[in-house]
Order: C-alpha cells, then structure tokens, then sequence
C-alpha cells in the first residue's frame, strides 16, 4: 500500500485515547516510511501531573516541550525526501496543553521558553486528525490502562477533546483530514485502514471529513 508520492511529512493527531500512535505506527508498516514518536513513558513528571496536576503541571510541561523540540530539530536536519516520515504530534500543539494545564505565571514563563526556542518547523504535507467522543476516549484509556495514565481525570479527557476541536477548528497551515474514530479500527480491521488510505489519496481540498456509518 502506498501513499501519494508528494506526502513525505504526515502527521497523526488528536487528544489521549483517540489512537494516534497506534495509526502512526500503522501507516509507517504498511506504507514504507519512518516514524516520529512522541515518548510519555520517559516524561519523570507525567504519573506525579496526572495525580497532582497544579504541583506538577510545570516540570511535566516543560519535560515535553524540550523532548518534542530536540525531536523536530532531528526531523529538520534529516533528509525529509528519502522517505516519508509518520509522526504522532505536531510541536505546535504544545502549547494547547501549556494553556489548559498551567496558572497564569506559569504559562507566561512557558511561553517566554517557547517562543525563545525559535525552531525552523517542518510543515506536514498532511495532517490526520482523530476525533473520538470524550466517552470513547475514557474507555479507550481505562483499557490499556497504561501505569502513567492510571490517574487522568473523566473531567480531563473532556476538556482536552474541547481544546482539539476549538485548535482543529481554525488550523489551516497544512491539509487536514478529519476521522472519527468512534466507529473505526484501523488496527484490527484491514477494511477500516484501506477506507482510510483511499480517503487520503481522494483528498482534494485543504480540510475533508471521514467517518463510519456503522
């Protein structure tokens, strides 16, 4: 299975549970590319966030920020056009956690920490965002019951999927293809996954939508 050749840089996004590394992992097997991941295992601060987040919020916060900005100076430094290249964030979204997690004075230090990183982003030649319902979400993270996510909040998972849709809403740097997921399997189901690779190699216009009637 391949992928439009003009596709070298496709990210895979959306809030906890939605299934992006999973897919990333997928399209990467399955289309012939490399893939960018994210690593929340190696975050010390992520368990002590989600069990006291206005204690933790910052170093957590932080932690990620430089973890994600060392990985998009490697992407930039690497040769993007020998292969294509499947990540499972965008580092311009690190900021929508920054604003949903962090106080006031917090945030203002983490945005001066921001913007003075100044990196030369890569834009994605194609964005796929996965949307799922915040109660799809939940029990999708009840059930891999991951040990750093053990202690995420219902509350949490719903304001995140909000702060995805408002951020998805009005982000037009790079084509999106928005999927709900609710209804898809893109893992176990082949048919779900050749659905989706004929829906990207059909895209047209800058922002389409996919979903499953079943």
């Amino acid at each position: 299975m391949k992928l439009p050749e003009k596709l070298r840089y496709v990210v895979v996004e959306g809030p906890i549970g939605a299934g992006k590394t999973s897919l990333t992992r997928l399209l990467a097997e399955r289309c012939g590319g490399v893939t960018l991941l994210e690593d929340p295992g190696a975050n010390p601060f992520l368990d002590g966030f989600y069990r006291d987040p206005q204690r933790n919020a910052l170093p957590a916060q932080l932690f990620f920020l430089f973890q994600r900005a060392e990985q998009v100076r490697s992407l930039a430094q690497s040769d993007m056009f020998r292969t294509t290249t499947f990540a499972d964030f965008m580092f311009e979204k690190d900021p929508l956690f920054a604003g949903l997690t962090l106080r006031d004075d917090e945030l203002k230090l983490y945005r001066q920490i921001y913007d003075h990183l100044s990196l030369q982003l890569p834009v994605p030649d194609l964005v796929i965002y996965l949307q799922a319902t915040p109660q799809t979400l939940i029990e999708r993270v009840q059930k891999r019951a991951a040990s750093y996510e053990g202690s995420i909040s219902d509350d949490y998972l719903v304001r995140l999927s909000d702060t995805y849709t408002r951020y998805f809403h009005q982000y037009n740097a790079a084509p999106v293809l928005i999927v709900n997921s609710d209804n898809l399997n893109f893992v176990d189901s082949a048919d779900d996954f050749a659905l989706l690779l004929q829906r990207i190699a059909a895209m047209r216009g800058p922002r389409e939508f996919f979903s499953s009637g079943r």
